[in-house]
């Protein structure tokens, strides 16, 4: 009853902030509710064990992330009765494909009141029953992004965002393999090759928008954060599949393989992006800026974290490597998770003053005129 409680007033803080300050949140926005939560039941659980998970604070956190996941979906409901859905959400079509996080966010969300709440698992079934029919509206709606894309001419604008259709996808198999124990196994992997028939579409296509863009090496303005699930999508299918057990252990190996190249290949040229970035922009405006689109490089990291913590090789390199990650890796999390949510809570204290500031100058107007 107690983290009933609390959950009932993070989301009435929230929904109040959100509602009173008339504000819209970025389609993209349940990032966070990924990156939190795989934090939370992936990285902080396999590190420091299920004492700690199951203890308060790993149930603050959950709470939190569910308080999280309820208001960014009244943002998203307020924006619909407002009629402004179609213009934030709907009307761009790669930005279409940011509605992925609300699949993953609910996936993952579902997984936390499972493992956490036992008394809730009726919720956390309805959730899963929920969330399919969520993924079938998305997938429809990406299948016609695709399109657009090809009709538009809009190639050369795309970025790791469709790989979202990927992430959400293994979510449901992620999702299904927690909350029901007796899933058919050509279900799971229905749902894997789907996904990773999605992979290929998806990096064909910003593999070829790098290759052919004329401005495209100007990596400071034109690599998107997003592209960071270029491993992020491959850790996540690796786990769909070590979960539901959809893959026999060699093939698990080679996803962790394949997902363990990307993420060295994309994170050398984020580091070059970083050191370019500071260049041009200075250290302020260069690096300490938030975007929502940060958030993915949490969920990425983690979600390779939690892989490669589960994936357990034979081979003695791999086991190195895999013991590297695990030690050092955790504690780059959190400092990343740390500097992310100083930098989300400085953006989210601007938007309230620039509400107060309006709200000042428009009481001063009418006073004025009258």
């Amino acid at each position: 009853m107690l983290y009933f409680s609390l959950f009932i007033v993070f989301s009435a803080c929230m929904v109040a902030f959100l509602f009173f300050n008339k504000i819209y949140i970025h389609t993209s926005t349940m990032a966070v509710v990924m990156a939190l939560g795989i934090i939370t039941q992936g990285v902080l659980l396999n590190f420091f064990g299920t004492h700690f998970f199951h203890g308060v604070f790993g149930k603050i956190l959950t709470v939190i992330d569910l308080a999280l996941w309820n208001s960014f979906s009244f943002s998203f409901i307020l924006s619909f009765l407002n009629k402004k859905f179609r213009e934030i959400h709907y009307f761009r079509p790669i930005n279409r494909f940011g509605m992925g996080t609300w699949v993953a966010g609910t996936s993952i969300c579902g997984i936390l009141i499972y493992k956490q709440f036992h008394e809730w698992v009726l919720i956390a079934r309805l959730i899963s029953y929920f969330n399919l029919g969520l993924w079938l509206i998305y997938i429809g709606l990406c299948v016609k992004a695709f399109y657009d894309i090809y009709r538009k001419e809009l190639s050369k604008n795309v970025h790791g965002i469709l790989l979202l259709t990927t992430v959400s996808t293994q979510s449901i198999v992620l999702l299904i393999s927690t909350v029901f124990k007796h899933i058919p196994i050509k279900l799971d992997i229905l749902f894997i090759s789907l996904g990773v028939s999605f992979y290929i579409l998806s990096t064909f296509l910003i593999i070829r928008r790098y290759c052919t863009k004329d401005d495209s090496r100007l990596i400071e303005t034109e690599w998107n954060n997003t592209n960071c699930i270029l491993h992020g999508a491959l850790s996540i299918t690796g786990l769909a599949s070590l979960v539901s057990h959809a893959a026999s252990k060699q093939g698990v190996m080679v996803i962790w393989i394949c997902a363990a190249a990307v993420f060295l290949i994309v994170e050398v040229l984020e580091v070059y992006r970083l050191v370019k970035r500071i260049k041009s922009y200075g250290l302020k405006k260069g690096i300490f800026i938030y975007d929502v689109s940060q958030w993915s490089r949490v969920f990425t990291f983690g979600m390779f974290y939690t892989f490669t913590y589960l994936n357990n090789p034979n081979y003695f390199y791999f086991a190195l490597i895999r013991k590297m990650v695990i030690l050092a890796g955790i504690w780059a999390i959190l400092v990343l998770v740390l500097i992310e949510l100083l930098l989300c809570i400085r953006h989210v204290f601007k938007i309230y003053l620039n509400h107060a500031n309006k709200h000042q100058v428009n009481s001063a107007s009418a006073n004025s005129s009258l």
